[in-house]
């Protein structure tokens, strides 16, 4: 079931695409939504909505997939978008009752299948946090300034909202043993034992996802002034990421186990159309870019982001302490949101269900904005490119953390906790009155991300509780 908080994402403006089934519809097809109305779009063509558009392959939207939509030309998705938004004038009314169903009654799928996933690091505000948390040093690696840096991830990882997250379990130091000072720093450093166990340092990552329409073929290159006619849309990406188990195998090839564990990824895809009026200029150049490189116009978006956890006091078993949480003494509080309709302010709220059950207590960690990544989707995508990789229909590029510079705005919980060297307490006035500390992930939480633009347009929730890891 997905959540129907989000109606005022889901304009005439937006028309997202998304894969999506129902006891009425069982096998999964192609769907928009309007609001809290789900419109099954394989239903509308098979009535001839469509059939003024020659270019679009007969019951194309009876696939279960939309990879062969988003590969077509922009002038068939803009053409598609003109009929849907003509007709949807005057209300879901103009299309077969069958084909319209409430967003509670409907089951959402991935809504692309992803041959590739490419994490990037596009956020100078994440790396320089980053640093100073985990190395005491803000200083970028050497190609920040000129290339968007990244990895190839596993596209077997990423799984749709809603997804429960199993805690993964890998090869970490055990520093439980190690003694420390009054500040949690450990004395002995050289006490590092190192064990297989289930992550004691589990946390997100917020990003957007850029997926990838039309392909770019072996050695065709592309300029990325050019790229967003490769460009399908964007989803609010989840980068799960156990930092334990990433920091011993990142040197030197990079992470593997300590992030190939889960992906989250919202599922509807808001359209590069739909995102147009969202623009933003992002950061200027600090070195003198290659031509392909070279996006003068608005290469990023105005896209809020936030991060929410829920979870029910008193429940989850917290992972094995270390002595970063042990000690961990510090609160942190976060921003106001400037969603326009978000029901969500700085703190907490109390979460119910329908029936007015108490469903936990929501804690707004981080209000971020797309606005300030130094590299855009264009450039991501031509980089990728550049080296005369083929980049195929489906294609996922993650942004990489999306932070801003102060504490309210940091992206994931490495940066607010310092490396874990201090807690945040999930309650209303962030104090350890009656609250529960975080410095990573428990059992048993919920991450909520959610993406705004505006007017109408956003991206909905991207959501996955934790549950314990699974015997080896």
């Amino acid at each position: 079931m997905t959540s129907p908080q989000y109606s005022h994402h889901f304009s005439i403006h937006n028309l997202p695409y998304g894969i999506a089934s129902s006891p009425t519809h069982s096998l999964p097809q192609c769907a928009t939504r309007l609001h809290n109305t789900v419109i099954f779009l394989g239903d509308l063509q098979r009535a001839g909505f469509f059939s003024a558009i020659v270019d679009l392959p007969p019951l194309v939207f009876d696939d279960q997939s939309l990879n062969r939509f988003s590969a077509l030309p922009k002038r068939v998705h803009h053409h598609v978008r003109e009929i849907l938004q003509s007709a949807l004038s005057s209300g879901v009314a103009a299309f077969p009752e069958s084909s319209t169903e409430s967003v509670e009654s409907v089951t959402m799928h991935l809504p692309v299948q992803i041959p590739n996933f490419t994490d990037f690091s596009c956020s100078l505000n994440h790396v320089q946090n980053a640093g100073r948390a985990i190395l005491n040093n803000p200083t970028p690696p050497p190609g920040f300034f000129h290339f968007p840096i990244g990895y190839t991830g596993r596209a077997s990882s990423v799984v749709v909202s809603g997804t429960k997250i199993v805690r993964p379990s890998g090869h970490f130091y055990d520093r439980s043993k190690a003694a420390t000072d009054s500040s949690g720093d450990v004395k002995n450093k050289e006490v590092k034992e190192v064990i297989y166990a289930a992550s004691r340092a589990l946390d997100y990552e917020l990003e957007l996802g850029i997926v990838v329409g039309a392909p770019v073929s072996p050695q065709q290159g592309l300029m990325a002034k050019d790229a967003e006619e490769h460009v399908f849309g964007v989803v609010v990406l989840n980068d799960w990421s156990a930092r334990d188990i990433q920091s011993l195998e990142m040197t030197p090839l990079g992470p593997l186990n300590g992030k190939s564990f889960a992906t989250s990824i919202s599922p509807w895809i808001v359209t590069v159309e739909a995102l147009a009026p969202f623009r933003a200029a992002g950061p200027a150049p600090r070195a003198q870019l290659l031509p392909h490189l070279q996006d003068e116009g608005k290469f990023t978006y105005h896209v809020e982001l936030t991060v929410e956890v829920l979870h029910t006091p008193g429940s989850g078993p917290a992972p094995a302490p270390t002595p970063a949480s042990a000690s961990a003494s510090t609160s942190t509080g976060t921003a106001t949101s400037t969603e326009s309709g978000s029901n969500v302010g700085r703190g907490q709220e109390q979460r119910y269900d329908d029936k007015g059950q108490e469903q936990g207590v929501v804690t707004r960690l981080s209000t971020s904005n797309a606005n300030t990544l130094f590299w855009g989707p264009r450039q991501m995508l031509a980089h990728v490119a550049s080296s005369g990789c083929a980049v195929q229909t489906g294609e996922l590029l993650g942004t990489g953390t999306v932070s801003g510079t102060s504490e309210g705005e940091y992206g994931c919980l490495l940066e607010i906790t310092g490396g874990g060297k201090r807690a945040v307490w999930l309650n209303s006035n962030f104090s350890s009155d009656n609250g529960e500390e975080r410095v990573f992930l428990h059992d048993g939480d919920v991450v909520r991300m959610a993406g705004w633009a505006g007017e109408g347009v956003g991206f909905g929730e991207c959501i996955g509780e934790v549950g314990p890891a699974t015997p080896y």
